[in-house]
């Protein structure tokens, strides 16, 4: 797996994985906010432009990453977050992992299988896969993913280069995950963020997630829509970091 680093010589680690069909450049303005106080690490998940190796599972990532950690810092980091596949990566690093992070930031992801769903993105995907090449075509999808303009370029240059079986097998992966039993056992502080225009599933799999977690607290973002919140609202996103780090620290003496 690939990594893009800022803030290189700030103690307090960030680790934030984006959503699938992406790639590091959705974090990309979080990070350049977040730099001056915080070392960012955006891993490139397995199968997307950029990466080293296949997709395989959501388990295998999450094991990837976590070996990662441990070898660079010592089996412990400051924060973790996750759009969509990459939110069901953390929450598997979790299951994987009880002590992984402080702090974890889950934000839409699915852990509701959807049988129906999975079943028909490998028929889909065969007859629209040459469709993805076509800029006409993927300003369209760009455009129903209501991602802010000046990161069409990204996309376009990015969703071009994954292979079919990629996009097949991550979205697959993305349908049918469901919580680990373990991570009812996990000392983070989780946060689970999801826009209130977003589908029925994300939000029924929020509330899921908060049923399940000891240390868990759901955020409804009023009018936001499924990857609004890192990807269109870096600011925001940026301060909500801050604010969840920066409120359980304890203060020096005398400030």
């Amino acid at each position: 797996m690939k990594y893009r680093e800022f803030g290189l010589g700030q103690k307090e680690t960030i680790l934030l994985l984006h959503g699938g069909g992406l790639s590091w450049w959705n974090y990309l303005e979080a990070a350049k906010l977040l730099q001056t106080d915080f070392h960012i690490i955006l891993p490139i998940l397995d199968g997307h432009a950029g990466s080293d190796r296949p997709f395989t599972t959501i388990e295998e990532n999450a094991s990837e990453i976590i070996s990662f950690i441990d070898a660079q810092f010592g089996t412990s980091v400051l924060m973790i977050g996750g759009l969509s596949l990459g939110g069901q990566v953390l929450l598997e690093m979790l299951s994987q992992r009880r002590d992984l992070c402080s702090y974890a930031l889950v934000e839409s992801a699915s852990v509701i299988p959807s049988k129906l769903t999975n079943r028909m993105i490998a028929p889909a995907l065969g007859g629209s896969y040459r469709l993805i090449k076509n800029r006409g075509f993927a300003k369209m999808q760009f455009s129903a993913l209501r991602i802010k303009p000046p990161l069409f370029e990204d996309y376009y240059r990015d969703t071009c280069q994954i292979r079919k079986e990629d996009m097949i097998s991550f979205m697959k992966s993305n349908t049918s995950y469901s919580l680990k039993d373990s991570l009812c056992r996990i000392s983070s502080e989780v946060h689970v963020y999801y826009g209130s225009r977003e589908t029925g599933l994300i939000k029924r799999s929020a509330e899921r997630i908060g049923s399940v977690l000891p240390n868990c607290r759901l955020h409804s973002l009023p009018g936001f829509y499924h990857g609004d919140f890192s990807l269109n609202h870096a600011d925001a996103y940026a301060d909500a970091v801050r604010k969840i780090v920066r409120r359980n620290q304890v203060p020096k003496d005398g400030q």
